[in-house]
């Protein structure tokens, strides 16, 4: 069954208005602090950003009739690639990981604006997946984090 265009579209939109109220507030101490698990808040939103980048090229992929390229990886494979992405984008100031974040979620949404019906296509995709709830996911801890330390 084909996903519905709006749907999906509400439902990155609506993931990432939590994702921006869990980080509202917060002081660039409080974003580039290690203190969530080994990463920083901008970790967490610069990984979001990389999702999004993926998602929105897997759909252009699967929209343009090829395979998708992300596979599943086992999970020392999947933490090598975490930290190696982490590694790469650490340097980046807070203003930066802010303006991936939008500009990739943009393109997440124009790649769904976009999509072909075999894009809109659920079953075709793999590891990124066409309907994530990955973002959800460090939304929740970015919000545990928070009440932990009472934030």
């Amino acid at each position: 069954m084909l996903e519905n265009r709006q749907s999906l579209i509400d439902h990155y939109r609506e993931m990432r208005a939590e994702l921006l109220a869990a980080i509202d507030g917060l002081t660039e101490a409080q974003v580039t602090g290690r203190t969530l698990d080994g990463w920083s808040v901008k970790d967490h939103l610069a990984h979001i950003a990389l999702w999004d980048e993926k998602r929105a090229a897997e759909i252009a992929r699967v929209s343009a009739g090829f395979a998708p390229a992300w596979q599943h990886m086992p999970d020392e494979q999947n933490q090598a690639y975490n930290d190696l992405t982490q590694t790469m984008r650490a340097d980046l100031s807070p203003e930066q990981i802010r303006w991936e974040l939008a500009t990739t979620h943009q393109r997440l949404l124009d790649a769904i604006t976009a999509a072909t019906e075999r894009g809109l296509d659920p079953s075709l995709y793999r590891e990124v997946g066409l309907r994530g709830t990955h973002e959800a996911a460090h939304t929740g801890w970015i919000r545990r984090w928070r009440s932990e330390t009472r934030l």
